[in-house]
């Protein structure tokens, strides 16, 4: 028996659409297949309507990117800018929390570079760093450069690791350094297995504190340094 046509009157109605939707959406895909597939074509089939309504929305994909970030940072520790205890590890603690939120998400560690988040996730990051150099006496024209390079190192160092290392590749670059004859390459090889030494999270927090000490006592030149 042939099925009659369904009258649209009897079909659900979709659910309307907004900002909070479409990072929804897009936050769903990016777990499941990846932020590559994040796109505006991607994301019109999952919430069954055209891309150009998206556009309404997000003028164009990085922004899109931008508020999946955001959206994840809500996971991102910041208990360490009101908790006891010495500002230097609290700025360590803050932004391992936030590598480890891209260390979730591969794909999004490796979109983190380029994105630039917006929202007030990211807002409350931004300020939780700052009160924590305010509270180091950092004066605030260094603070203002210092937590851009702060975030960076902590961006870099989860899309360096995003995935995994390849076995492969990581193997001959360390071939490589191993094998350097001292007449040629002396300082690689008295440092020899110590280029490799440490494990990630121990490498993080140094150079965090690498980081600190030179946002700390570097003025800023050419602009203004109080």
């Amino acid at each position: 028996m042939t099925e009659e046509p369904r009258s649209r009157r009897e079909r659900p109605a979709k659910a309307a659409l907004s900002r909070r939707a479409i990072v929804a959406a897009a936050v769903e895909v990016m777990r499941t297949e990846g932020m590559d597939r994040v796109t505006m074509r991607r994301l019109a089939k999952e919430l069954d309507t055209g891309p150009a309504s998206l556009y309404v929305y997000f003028r164009n994909t990085a922004l899109l990117h931008g508020a999946v970030l955001d959206d994840l940072l809500a996971a991102v520790d910041l208990s360490a800018v009101t908790a006891v205890g010495g500002w230097r590890e609290r700025v360590a603690a803050v932004l391992t929390s936030y590598t480890q939120v891209l260390f979730e998400y591969p794909s999004l560690a490796q979109s983190a570079v380029a994105a630039r988040p917006a929202g007030e996730n990211y807002l409350r990051l931004v300020e939780g760093l700052l009160a924590l150099l305010d509270e180091g006496g950092v004066p605030p024209a260094q603070a203002a450069w210092g937590v851009d390079l702060l975030l960076q190192l902590a961006t870099a160092t989860a899309a360096e690791h995003a995935g995994g290392d390849d076995p492969a590749a990581w193997g001959a670059a360390r071939a490589a350094l191993l094998a350097v004859r001292p007449e040629t390459h002396p300082r690689i090889a008295a440092l020899g297995e110590d280029l490799f030494s440490g494990p990630g999270e121990q490498r993080l927090a140094w150079g965090i504190h690498v980081l600190i000490n030179g946002v700390l006592g570097t003025p800023r030149t050419g602009g203004a340094s109080a």
